[in-house]
């Protein structure tokens, strides 16, 4: 992660949104970005440019963004990945189309490693252990809604890093997702009574409301922290890793 062979306006131009920071970029044009929670992948329509990872116009199509420089130059930037509004951590883009569609055929073949952390209500019985479940996912009124009773196979690779027993009993996890189905984490953490804390779908909704209210700060508590993988471009392998450093307020829970 050396020379880069974009004009340096390319990068020091981006319309980042607010509380979005630029994590990490390799020489052929992969970065990655840390978003916070409440910060939109990406706008649905114009609207919703201004909480989004890039404050600009946005092709759905061709999953790209594109934004002019001062000089009126135009430029884009191409999105690997997506976290829900609520999810802070890690996210990917790409300065070329050849290279998203090379990185994005990683993601499709299960070959990039991701981690997340996340604060649960509860405390887990076992250190480590492998959730497999069958999940149900529908898609209603631009509203996605996941089920554990289905037959679409989702693994999880869970550890249990501390738990803390205070005004709640908290434990701060880490979860390895094998496999990328909507609301994946957040299913299966509600299934095993570890719910994770903030979230307003699968969550418990009375623990949800005290622990806010005690610790003034409402989110959800799941965080992206590591991506990485090692691709081929050019006839070169190059190896990539991101993290994105834990948020405070999970400490206040733990």
């Amino acid at each position: 992660m050396t020379s880069i062979p974009f004009p340096e306006d390319f990068w020091a131009t981006l319309p980042l949104g607010g509380n979005v920071r630029l994590l990490v970029r390799d020489a052929n044009g992969l970065a990655a970005f840390d978003k916070s929670a409440g910060v939109l992948s990406h706008p649905n329509d114009s609207q919703d440019e201004a909480r989004s990872l890039l404050t600009c116009r946005y092709d759905k199509e061709a999953q790209r963004f594109t934004w002019r420089n001062p000089e009126g130059a135009e430029r884009h930037l191409w999105l690997l990945n997506r976290l829900d509004s609520a999810t802070s951590g890690v996210i990917l883009t790409a300065a070329s189309e050849k290279l998203a569609l090379v990185i994005r055929e990683h993601f499709a073949q299960k070959q990039v490693r991701k981690v997340y952390n996340a604060l649960v209500f509860g405390h887990a019985h076992t250190k480590t252990e492998v959730w497999r479940d069958f999940l149900a996912v529908t898609k209603k009124g631009g509203r996605v809604r996941t089920a554990t009773i289905g037959n679409i196979p989702s693994e999880t690779h869970f550890q249990s890093i501390k738990h803390t027993q205070r005004n709640f009993s908290t434990s701060l996890i880490r979860l390895e997702p094998r496999t990328g189905r909507s609301h994946q984490l957040r299913v299966q953490c509600a299934k095993r009574h570890l719910p994770i804390i903030g979230d307003q779908t699968y969550g418990d909704f009375g623990l949800n409301r005290e622990f806010a209210k005690a610790n003034k700060t409402k989110r959800l508590f799941l965080h992206s922290l590591e991506t990485a993988f090692t691709y081929e471009f050019g006839g070169k392998k190059f190896a990539f890793k991101a993290n994105a450093p834990l948020p405070e307020e999970f400490l206040a829970g733990y």
